[in-house]
């Protein structure tokens, strides 16, 4: 029986293809995309700078359920509150 298998014709198998290397010009494209992105794309512009005054609107319900609009305007420095002072009204 293994002579007869013996004399069975293997057939011929095509050769198989060589795994292509990863061509140059996918890398290049990444890096020439990349670099035209930082060209074109604006940088960002730094914040504004806070205005000198703020103006403080306020509602009071006065007598009789009649309410009052208060339009105050301070500097940065005269609303500045202690992060803690609210723990010293409180408790």
């Amino acid at each position: 029986m293994k002579e007869k298998d013996l004399e069975i014709p293997t057939p011929d198998f095509p050769e198989v293809a060589k795994a292509r290397a990863v061509n140059w010009w996918i890398p290049m494209g990444i890096a020439a995309s990349l670099l035209l992105g930082i060209f074109l794309f604006p940088k960002q512009e730094s914040s504004p700078k806070a205005p000198v005054d703020v103006i403080i609107i306020t509602l009071q319900q006065g007598e009789n359920q009649e309410q009052q609009i208060l339009i105050e305007e301070k500097t940065f420095l005269e609303t500045w509150e202690s992060p803690t002072s609210s723990l010293l009204a409180e408790y």
